[in-house]
């Protein structure tokens, strides 16, 4: 039973899909079906495609993440996409994180040495540069609170394991749900409410401007989020 995807954007040489949290992008150590795979069955399946479908992993998102995550569907577009994505400034990336306190200031710049421990599976942020630490930088935005909740628009500018999970709770905000890196509670579904909300880059092939958004999932928090910015 094919699962229906949430497209995004679609042409010949790109797909985008709005990643549920859970889904996997590429293959892990659980040998679950990954995003990949139920993507190459849709195209398969659309296109009434013979043999294997070819499917370039351009870049992931956590597995507990949601949002926008955007693959290749030919050759030429995977060289350019991953050049791009290396490039700084090449693709904007913003993401939408519900945390726990109001940053201050409300609206910043974010500069850390991230260390990642892979036996945790987790990113460490320090103020100064460590033994194989990598440069990390991101900027925030306020943009509203519920009673319990604060909205934070963040626009990535480095791509880093875990990153603006590390670099949030770094100066105390937690984002619901993440208990990896200090919310008190886990979400229900498992997921945590960091969302690749846009994507923006200019298109690897035809030279055009895309801009792909992502709606958050459906629940009573990122709801009430939805509803006062709409």
């Amino acid at each position: 039973m094919i699962r229906q995807l949430d497209v995004l954007f679609e042409d010949n040489h790109i797909i985008a899909i709005n990643k549920r949290c859970g889904d996997i992008v590429q293959g892990d150590k659980t040998g679950d079906r990954t995003l990949g795979d139920e993507v190459k069955e849709y195209l398969k399946n659309k296109y009434n495609k013979p043999g294997n479908v070819f499917l370039g992993v351009t870049h992931r998102i956590d597995r507990p993440t949601s949002g926008a995550v955007l693959f290749a569907r030919t050759s030429k577009a995977l060289v350019r996409l991953n050049e791009m994505f290396q490039e700084e400034g090449a693709i904007q990336k913003t993401y939408w994180a519900v945390v726990d306190k109001k940053p201050e200031p409300l609206n910043g710049t974010l500069d850390h040495w991230l260390v990642r421990d892979t036996k945790q599976n987790k990113s460490f942020a320090s103020s100064s540069e460590k033994k194989d630490s990598k440069k990390a930088n991101l900027s925030y935005r306020y943009l509203n609170s519920s009673d319990r909740f604060h909205l934070l628009e963040i626009e990535l500018h480095t791509g880093r394991h875990h990153q603006i999970r590390a670099q949030l709770a770094a100066i105390g905000l937690h984002i619901k749900g993440d208990l990896k890196y200090g919310f008190p509670r886990s979400d229900s579904d498992g997921g945590i409410h960091l969302h690749a909300r846009k994507i923006e880059f200019i298109h690897p092939v035809n030279g055009d401007s895309v801009t792909i958004i992502a709606l958050p999932p459906n629940g009573p928090v990122w709801n009430y989020f939805v509803q006062l910015l709409e």
